[in-house]
């Protein structure tokens, strides 16, 4: 949890050092080419954990609707999802793509009693509200910049809705994977999603952006510094991550993630020496207040669901909602 709520100011900070190196006109540790080198990292790792998973028994078992299921979720939190977040760090405050990130949990919440008839009870509920409402805070007291657009009569930042962007697509693909994909072994889940989601940013991105737009993926520079990434935040993150959710109940993991936002503000203040604004300050108490509540309410549900361990699907779905951005 340490290592991918410090993500972001890693992120930030690594393009700011490529900015001041360009190749050309270019910064070699863009954010697409940090997302979509550290991708393959992760693709690498997954495949030396799970590898064994992928034969012809397990793939066999897997019906069209999996497929079709599998391929949303990659689709929704393999490549736009992250996507969309990199590129709001690109145009907002860290702390504000912390704060904002804070909306898929109870959006989450609310689809699942929505359209799976799951029961919350009042904790969880009170947390929620709070949560939103910091989110929202967040978003509307932001002051007037240049990448702000009017929207209802409110000025709202392009990279704080975005972020909102990531977080509803982060809580679909949720959705799908708690409906559809509870008996997908969890290293064909892991696997697909990042394979599939790795190509279909790559070729997003060069419609967006042009042919030219990875032309420094190559480069002995960003791999200088990949290498620090993607041996840090994604080798030796998805690795203790993983191996937390294996032993680890739902209940402890959910704990742990929900530190993940007070983290992620102190390390985009020690890196990157981001000190947090009024509004991220009035959002981000409220957003806490939520957490609190909503930890309260996982507490009460402990005798339920204390020997359920994280390592599932539907669980590692659960968890990751509430610990946001992870790197990757």
């Amino acid at each position: 949890m340490l290592i991918f709520a410090a993500s972001g100011a890693v992120t930030r900070k690594l393009t700011e050092i490529g900015a001041e190196h360009f190749i050309g006109d270019r910064n070699p540790i863009s954010l697409c080419n940090v997302l979509f080198v550290g991708n393959l990292c992760a693709l690498i790792l997954l495949i030396l954990i799970y590898g064994r998973q992928w034969n012809k028994a397990t793939l066999k078992q897997l019906s069209r609707t999996d497929w079709v299921s599998l391929t949303a979720v990659a689709i929704l939190s393999g490549a736009l999802a992250p996507g969309l977040v990199f590129q709001a760090l690109a145009l907002t405050q860290v702390n504000n793509v912390i704060l904002v990130g804070r909306l898929e949990p109870p959006l989450t919440l609310a689809l699942s009693v929505w359209l799976l008839k799951e029961r919350v009870n009042i904790w969880e509920f009170t947390g929620a509200i709070a949560a939103f409402i910091g989110v929202i805070l967040t978003i509307t007291l932001q002051p007037a910049t240049d990448t702000m657009i009017n929207m209802g009569g409110f000025s709202l930042g392009i990279g704080e809705l975005l972020a909102a962007v990531a977080s509803i697509a982060g809580s679909a693909s949720t959705i799908v994977g708690k409906k559809y994909l509870s008996q997908i072994p969890l290293g064909i889940y892991s696997i697909f999603r990042t394979a599939l989601g790795t190509v279909i940013f790559f070729f997003i991105a060069l419609i967006l952006y042009g042919k030219d737009h990875f032309a420094d993926v190559l480069s002995p520079f960003l791999w200088q510094w990949m290498f620090f990434y993607g041996g840090l935040i994604v080798v030796v993150g998805q690795s203790f991550w993983i191996k937390g959710l294996k032993t680890s109940t739902v209940s402890t993991a959910s704990l742990v993630s929900s530190f993940s936002p007070i983290v992620g503000i102190i390390a985009a203040y020690l890196i990157l020496g981001e000190t947090p604004t009024v509004p991220q300050y009035i959002g981000g108490s409220l957003i806490l207040v939520g957490v609190f509540f909503s930890q309260v309410g996982i507490w009460r549900e402990t005798s339920r669901i204390a020997s359920s361990k994280a390592s599932s699907i539907p669980a590692q779905q659960q968890v990751e909602t509430g610990m946001g951005f992870k790197g990757i």
